[in-house]
């Protein structure tokens, strides 16, 4: 095997898709079966509309929504309002990684479904992964592509997961009477929450939280009631929408801290690699990015145009040139997010000087990604 991917979402999917169609034998391990749902905000940066295309997905086919305008409210209320230069789509993770995942499957990647990668280990120039059904699989090259938080994660002692995170993130699908052309950013009491369309006239609720947020009201519902409500933008989107979902989607304990690009030896993409925060959503933007990037690396070295040495020092080089800027003003932005004092003086001061807002936004997106 060339390759080994471990994790189906959109930075796997991609690289294990470009992979497959330069002639390499790639697999895919992944421990869902599509199509399945993510905790994620299901807007996606027009900057990887183009790429997307020309890889075969249909997004007009699928649905995607359109939106340029961006909406934003602190807990209290006040709302400002601005445009979205570059503008983006919204489509849910539960059809475009299942758009993906067919594209994929023709060019011949070979996908192990229900499965979970338990320890993977490097010698003698090759990578040995074991997963939780006692299967033995030996590739070249091994991309890390599980996401926000792994049991990988785990085994190879990231830096990261040395210190606890105190995130909880929380998603629906909903139906409600809101712009489809805006994605809303609504703060509340240590947390925030995004609204945008997406496919078949739904609408995705995404939110940030932190556990001592629930822990004094032990349940979702509970603790939305007495935090979420204090927002009143809000109160009346819980309160006048329909909840498509019996429970939501939550996921725990991720890290927003900085993340290295190449673990002993693994190339790691997407939240593997650096989890952006919110401002618009583009963690999906960046996962399609990431995904280009490592694939065309790792078909150099699959070719023998580079070192193993060459590719990693490349991948970690590029990787931080295209990357690290975004993350580092998304984690600055996101102190403005959840706390009560700064958000309210973000609304004055943005709203008062509408272009600071709009160039912060240009900083979390990137160049349109070219099509080869």
């Amino acid at each position: 095997m060339d390759v080994i991917i471990i994790g189906g979402g959109l930075a796997g999917l991609v690289s294990g898709l470009e992979l497959a169609r330069a002639g390499h034998a790639v697999t895919i391990v992944e421990r869902k079966t599509y199509p399945f749902h993510k905790v994620c905000g299901e807007y996606i940066s027009n900057e990887v509309r183009p790429y997307l295309e020309s890889l075969g997905v249909d997004l007009r086919t699928l649905g995607a929504t359109h939106m340029d305008r961006f909406q934003f409210s602190s807990p209290s209320g006040r709302l400002l309002e601005t445009a979205l230069d570059l503008g983006g789509f919204g489509l849910s993770r539960y059809a475009l990684d299942h758009a993906l995942y067919q594209l994929a499957q023709s060019a011949g990647v070979r996908f192990l479904l229900g499965k979970q990668v338990e320890a993977v280990t490097f010698g003698a120039d090759r990578f040995t992964l074991e997963l939780n059904d006692g299967q033995v699989l030996n590739s070249r090259l091994v991309i890390g592509a599980f996401g926000k938080r792994s049991k990988i994660d785990k085994q190879l002692q990231r830096s990261f997961m040395q210190k606890p995170s105190p995130y909880l993130g929380v998603k629906y699908h909903i139906r409600t009477d809101a712009p489809v052309d805006t994605i809303a950013l609504h703060n509340f009491p240590n947390g925030y929450c995004g609204l945008s369309s997406i496919e078949d006239g739904k609408f995705c609720l995404c939110y940030l939280t932190t556990r001592e947020n629930l822990r004094p009201f032990g349940t979702i519902p509970a603790m939305e009631e007495a935090i979420l409500f204090q927002n009143p933008h809000l109160k009346r989107v819980y309160e006048r929408s329909e909840f498509l979902y019996e429970k939501p989607e939550v996921i725990n304990e991720f890290s927003f801290a900085p993340k290295q690009a190449v673990e002993q030896h693994i190339l790691m993409a997407g939240d593997s690699a650096g989890l952006i925060t919110p401002l618009c959503g583009n963690g999906m933007a960046l996962a399609i990015h990431s995904g280009k990037l490592v694939s065309a690396l790792c078909s150099r070295y699959l070719s023998g145009k580079m070192s193993r040495a060459e590719l990693e020092q490349r991948y970690q080089t590029e990787w931080s040139a295209r990357f690290s800027r975004r993350l580092w003003v998304g984690r600055t932005v996101q102190r403005l997010f959840g706390d009560t004092w700064l958000s309210e003086a973000a609304v004055t001061v943005f709203g008062t000087f509408n272009p600071l807002l709009r160039g912060v936004i240009r900083q979390t997106h990137g160049a349109v990604l070219a099509v080869d």
